[in-house]
């Protein structure tokens, strides 16, 4: 069974791009934090777990080969490792590779990547690189509660990790280390995508960019990049479910007699009647106004209604409010 993919940088709450000098930084506080003896009995458990992530992080990160391998091939760094070590080890034993000597490694290589594409013979130690798919990755994507409702096109801009367009991925020029990439054969560049929202996503949705992701290996080709959609608040408009709620505001006189007052919803201004006497926090309901479901219906939209107590009044406006206090005051 192969082991699930730990994300060593979240582990140690660094960036990709972190130095040494904050890996190892960040790596001493985290130890500090969660090593086991400073936890009560009821935590220890967890506190070991995570104490083990915390040093098996470091000891990838702080180590440059390891890092470089677990940069460049993500969840498949550890069999990468386990390969490069192998084919070093085959080729010191015997310089002189057959292709029935090479078949053995190749099985043992597509057992490992699964989508590994054939080769030609070896000779030496394993000098020709395997195609291999590139990583999926993930980013999440704010949508305003508009934008997921309309859907339509938007571009958007993302940062991700390339082939080097110096050294083609490679990590050396002529025989030196690139300096364009630092060695590790990969360079972060930004990438401006139009992406096509579906009309009605939800919260939590996924959209798959198929080729957007990783940079493959060998000639592989890319992977995926799926976006995680969040729906989030707008000026307007609040989603719980399939409930849309909004805010209404009407001046005190409205309040008392009634009226006809102009509210948002996501099919544009609507009229919708305030009955006499209402107060603040009082909802009223607009059937099918809300969320669409996977029915074909729709929820419904809920308006509460907030009072707006003017900041000023002019002096007509004073004294009636004065005679209305006075006359309050002598109700009995």
């Amino acid at each position: 069974m192969t082991a699930a993919f730990i994300d060593y940088y979240e582990v140690l709450g660094v960036k990709s791009n972190a130095s040494k000098e904050e890996i190892k930084t960040a790596y001493r506080k985290a130890a500090r934090k969660h090593h086991p003896d400073l936890h009560t009995k009821n935590e220890k458990a967890a506190a070991e777990e995570k104490f083990k992530k915390i040093n098996e992080a470091y000891e990838v990160l702080s180590d440059d080969e390891k890092r470089e391998k677990y940069d460049r091939f993500g969840e498949n760094w550890r069999t990468a490792q386990q390969a490069q070590t192998y084919s070093d080890r085959e080729g010191r034993e015997d310089n002189t590779w057959s292709r029935s000597d090479a078949d053995g490694f190749s099985d043992f290589f597509e057992s490992i990547f699964g989508n590994a594409r054939g080769a030609g013979g070896f000779k030496g130690s394993f000098n020709q690189q395997r195609n291999i798919r590139g990583q999926n990755l993930e980013s999440e994507i704010k949508l305003t509660i508009e934008e997921a409702y309309h859907g339509g096109q938007k571009e958007l801009q993302f940062s991700l990790k390339g082939r080097c367009p110096i050294c083609s991925g490679t990590g050396m020029v002529h025989q030196n280390i690139c300096q364009n990439c630092g060695g590790t054969g990969l360079k972060t560049n930004t990438k401006a995508l139009n992406v096509k929202i579906p009309s009605g996503i939800r919260d939590g949705s996924k959209l798959r960019l198929r080729g957007q992701g990783g940079e493959g290996i060998g000639g592989g080709e890319r992977g995926d990049l799926v976006l995680i959609v969040k729906v989030v608040p707008s000026s307007l408009f609040k989603l719980e479910g399939n409930i849309i709620k909004t805010i209404a505001q009407i001046r005190p006189e409205q309040a008392v007699f009634g009226g006809r007052i102009s509210v948002p919803t996501l099919d544009g201004e609507v009229m919708v009647t305030v009955p006499p006497m209402s107060h603040s926090g009082q909802k009223l309901r607009l059937r099918s106004k809300g969320w669409p479901k996977k029915d074909g219906t729709r929820g419904d939209q809920y308006v509460e209604i907030h009072i707006d107590i003017p900041h000023t009044l002019t002096q007509p406006e004073q004294e009636l409010y004065q005679k209305l206090l006075d006359q309050r005051k002598e109700v009995p």
